[in-house]
């Protein structure tokens, strides 16, 4: 009898546990319109001290590394809240209620993560502008990228001091192949007019720029992303280079990890190696396809626009200040404020 008892009352708690889960997903709708006045909230209103931070997912394969990914991000004091932007239409429910319920247990402070299925598969989607968006600076990222706190509030701090352009970690360029007279893609040691999604720092009043604004040509370039299945990040760097007339700035960070980066290490079979599968599932993988498209994206955003509003920025803002001298110590030439260090640990 008792038994009975313990094993009825085990299968309505899993039932109300299970709907519950559920219930926490299915909440996490998308805006109806999320250009419509009443969805934009009072730029007064807005915290200028903590950041919303906008994590895109779209593989079942990286979730594990997502979850713990996102509970990092509570762990700092200057997130808001982590939102996960599922965007694979096809991620069974119950796999999305499930993640959803881990997110809700796994925060480290007081920020809250949740979970949204986007109304779409469309890239343009995690441009969206959100009514739960709480703050001016937005941190939009991968699922595949982890980034050191100290470098996290350092970048933050870059963008208080910057707050209309977009701050980064990959940079990348456009320029002109003189050869076929034609924009490109590429990477210069030297200069850069564009900074990746991977970890890009916006101010959230972007978000709307971008989604609902710029009339006919902002739609078709819109509807170029969804044809590419490539290229926001692009655009998202012509929309704010063409209102503000500057480029972005990359940071330096002490460390940020790229687990999607083709380059990793497959062959270990130890931690690294199961997360191969990672960088397998990277849209970014075969890079000289990926280049040429992201060039064809440069291209039809100028032909779209009329006018090139990119614009190079020079240099790195670093968090630290170190001695540029070079001064001989035991044969070779070091740093200056290095001499004293070496003499002492020898």
């Amino acid at each position: 009898m008792n038994l009975a008892i313990s094993l009825s009352f085990l299968l309505v708690l899993l039932l109300v546990t299970r709907e519950s889960v559920v219930f926490s997903y299915r909440t996490l709708t998308t805006d109806a319109d999320p250009c419509a006045a009443t969805n934009q909230r009072d730029p007064r209103t807005l915290r200028w001290d903590q950041i919303t931070v906008l994590m895109n997912g779209y593989s079942e394969d990286r979730i594990p590394l997502l979850q713990s990914i996102a509970a990092t991000y509570t762990a700092s004091p200057l997130v808001s809240s982590v939102l996960v932007l599922w965007g694979n239409p096809s991620t069974p429910t119950r796999t999305l209620s499930q993640l959803s319920h881990n997110l809700s247990l796994s925060s480290f402070g007081s920020a809250s993560i949740s979970l949204m299925r986007q109304p779409s598969s469309s890239l343009n989607a995690r441009f969206l502008p959100r009514s739960s968006i709480r703050t001016h600076a937005v941190l939009i990222c991968d699922d595949d990228v982890e980034m050191d706190q100290k470098s996290l509030e350092f970048a933050f701090r870059i963008w208080q001091s910057n707050a209309n352009r977009l701050i980064g970690v990959f940079a990348r360029s456009h320029d002109v192949d003189l050869v076929n007279k034609e924009w490109i893609y590429t990477v210069h040691p030297d200069k850069y007019s564009i900074v990746l999604t991977k970890l890009m720092f916006l101010k959230s009043s972007h978000l709307f720029e971008y989604s609902c604004g710029g009339g006919a040509a902002m739609g078709e370039m819109r509807r170029i992303v969804d044809e590419m299945r490539n290229c926001e990040d692009i655009l998202m760097n012509f929309v704010v280079a063409d209102r503000i007339n500057a480029g972005p700035l990359m940071v330096g960070a002490e460390r940020v990890r790229d687990w999607g980066d083709a380059r990793n290490d497959r062959d270990d079979g130890g931690a690294r190696g199961s997360r191969s599968r990672v960088s397998a599932v990277g849209l970014s993988s075969r890079k000289m396809e990926h280049r040429k498209r992201r060039g064809k994206c440069i291209r039809e955003f100028h032909r779209v626009l009329g006018r090139m509003p990119l614009r190079y920025s020079y240099g790195k803002v670093v968090n630290s200040v170190g001695e540029q001298g070079l001064c001989e110590n035991g044969g070779k030439l070091v740093f200056c404020d290095q001499v004293k260090l070496i003499r002492r640990v020898g």
